[in-house]
């Protein structure tokens, strides 16, 4: 090489103080996403290409990750799903060696470009390779002249080896990081379901998650069975007053095979449904399984708006770790909610005892001593009888308590899982319902209409605490031999005037036809909404 050549190979940006220069941007960052944006940018400054991307594989060498430079956002959007690795991509990241072609149209290995991209002629591509294996690689078309050189080859593939430090060490920085933001994460859970109540936990747990992964939405659903409708327990972040309560029909998504054990993510660029898109539109998602006492009891499910950068595995994996260190939290928070309730229980039963051997035995013999002043002194046998029944009537009502105390149903009957859900929503509410049954309810609602009856009651209430704004609700449960009616009233805004989507009434529509009944949401004369909720008893649809 003469001395003029050598000269302007050191000098010009396309040679060594080019490399230099991409270098020093490249390893001048720890974060790892931009750490592979500065990368594909400066491959594709330092050779004048046209065109570069960078490509990311995964465990099974296929890729995971695209990133383009020098086409547009939009151009990217209208080219569809990111590359798979095939063709010359993929012979890049199997053969492990440089590819450098003139025209990539006319190389056998070329298996076409999709609709929309643009015309791309020479091709210069170079494996990256960290620790022996190979991470992904870097892929430059379209140079000044019509083909990429030697040196051009050379240059890259020098910026490719500093980059594979670069990366080690961004990656490195970003486990111990993460590592240390879940300590942190776990330890503020830990020391909160200490002191939460029963109800609180699940709050707390998506809570944590948004601060952990950067969500807009976080929930919690839960199945009763495999293929049952997912019901969100409970949400936080963007949109969660419109979800949370809400029930939606089991589809295969990654929120369902969270809740048969499989953790993921949704897929890029593919068509799957995405629960809850309508709250955050294009939202990227990640669901892993909550497992409790060896019990998958729930899915964790986190959300990204369109404006945020999608979940990528990393995040998966994360979330993986904290769901799996959480549930021993919860089940430690459990534990002690259930000891706390087995204390009241003994409690409960000690009471029951001195009532019963105190108490009881006390009033009854002042009864018989107030008999045996009557016939002493015959003229306050009125006044003293009249006390004697006062006294066993106090008698019959601490009776009545002691079995109140003692008694507990080896299985709940749907009085108590009805009662039990107003209990649950009284706090989101500013008074406590007032509860009233109507006809045998207990030997009525059995099975699947008692399921759908907690349901449409939960739903109900749900839709009063996010829009009614009331200061009184009033729930009245009737059931005759050919129906079951479910009225909710309350003293709120009333409905909107615009006719703007409620998924939780479409649920209670929905659930009443599936029983050949029927579900109305309408103004009260007094102000205020009534939602009346009806279904037969004996429907042919339900066998």
């Amino acid at each position: 090489m003469g001395a003029a050549r050598r000269r302007h190979f050191l000098e010009d940006h396309r040679g060594l103080l080019g490399l230099l220069q991409a270098s020093q941007l490249v390893t001048g960052d720890l974060d790892l996403e931009q750490v592979l944006h500065h990368l594909a940018e400066s491959a594709r400054t330092l050779v004048d290409a046209e065109f570069a991307a960078l490509g990311v594989v995964d465990d099974d060498g296929a890729l995971k990750r695209f990133i383009h430079v020098g086409m547009s956002p939009e151009l990217v959007r209208r080219m569809g799903s990111p590359p798979r690795g095939r063709g010359l991509l993929g012979a890049v990241l199997t053969g492990e060696e440089t590819i450098r072609i003139t025209d990539l149209t006319e190389d056998p290995r070329s298996v076409g470009a999709p609709l929309n991209h643009p015309s791309m002629r020479a091709f210069l591509g170079v494996p990256i390779k960290i620790r022996g294996s190979t991470y992904g690689a870097l892929y430059l078309t379209n140079p000044p002249e019509t083909a990429f050189t030697a040196n051009d080859e050379a240059l890259v593939e020098a910026l490719a080896a500093t980059a594979a430090t670069a990366i080690n060490n961004a990656s490195l920085y970003e486990q111990s990081r993460q590592a240390q933001e879940l300590s942190e994460v776990l330890s503020n859970l830990a020391a909160s379901l200490l002191e939460a109540e029963h109800d609180e936990v699940f709050s707390l747990l998506t809570q944590s998650v948004a601060s952990l992964t950067g969500a807009q939405l976080v929930s919690v659903v839960i199945s009763e069975a495999v293929g049952g409708e997912l019901h969100v327990d409970t949400a936080h972040g963007q949109g969660a007053a419109q979800v949370e309560g809400t029930s939606i029909p089991w589809m295969d998504c990654v929120i369902s095979r969270a809740m048969e054990g499989e953790p993921g993510m949704t897929p890029e660029g593919e068509h799957e449904p995405v629960p809850f898109a309508d709250e955050i539109p294009s939202a990227s998602m990640i669901a892993v399984p909550l497992v409790v006492a060896g019990d998958r009891v729930a899915a964790l499910c986190a959300a990204r708006s369109a404006l945020e950068s999608p979940f990528t595995p990393g995040d998966l994996e994360l979330l993986s770790e904290f769901a799996a260190q959480a549930g021993l939290a919860v089940a430690l928070a459990w534990a002690r909610a259930d000891r706390q309730r087995l204390e009241v229980v003994e409690e409960r039963a000690r009471i029951a005892r001195d009532l019963h051997d105190n108490v009881i035995q006390r009033l009854f013999g002042t009864g018989l001593g107030l008999e045996a002043l009557a016939s002493t002194y015959p003229n306050l046998t009125t006044s003293i009888d009249s006390h004697v029944t006062e006294i066993d009537a106090a008698i019959a009502d601490i009776r009545t308590a002691i079995f109140t105390l003692q008694t507990r149903p080896p299985e709940q009957n749907i009085r108590h899982r009805l009662l039990e859900v107003v209990s649950e929503l009284s706090p989101r509410l500013s008074i406590i319902p007032r509860l009233t049954f109507t006809g045998p309810v207990d030997l009525i609602l059995k099975g699947a209409l008692a399921d759908d009856t907690v349901a449409v009651l939960r739903e109900s209430l749900s839709n009063v605490a996010r829009h009614a704004q009331a200061e009184t609700v009033s729930v009245e449960i009737t059931a005759t031999e050919a129906n079951i009616t479910i009225t909710v009233d309350d003293d709120g805004v009333g409905l909107p005037s615009d006719s703007t989507r409620r998924s939780g009434t479409k649920n209670l529509s929905a659930r009443a036809q599936a029983w050949g009944g029927d579900f109305t949401l309408s103004p009260r004369s007094t102000g205020g909404t009534r939602a009346l909720w009806q279904a037969p008893v004996n429907s042919p649809l339900h066998p």
